[in-house]
């Protein structure tokens, strides 16, 4: 039989802090850039380079 294991609970803030769309796709491209440069499988790597430049192209389009 399977041992299930519970994702962590998040903990509640008094305050959730807002970050607006620009400044979320913007760190999103950070981590991809990141974890594309990291990852040990080429198709994985690839699929992360794909959406990194995706959300490039839009947050440069927007900005």
């Amino acid at each position: 039989m399977a041992e299930i294991i519970p994702f962590p609970v998040r903990p509640a803030y008094e305050e959730e802090v807002e970050i607006d769309l620009l400044t979320a796709v913007d760190a999103a491209i950070r981590d991809l850039r990141e974890i594309a440069s990291r990852w040990g499988e080429e198709s994985s790597r690839l699929q992360a380079e794909e959406c990194r430049v995706m959300l490039e192209r839009a947050f440069n389009a927007a900005v």
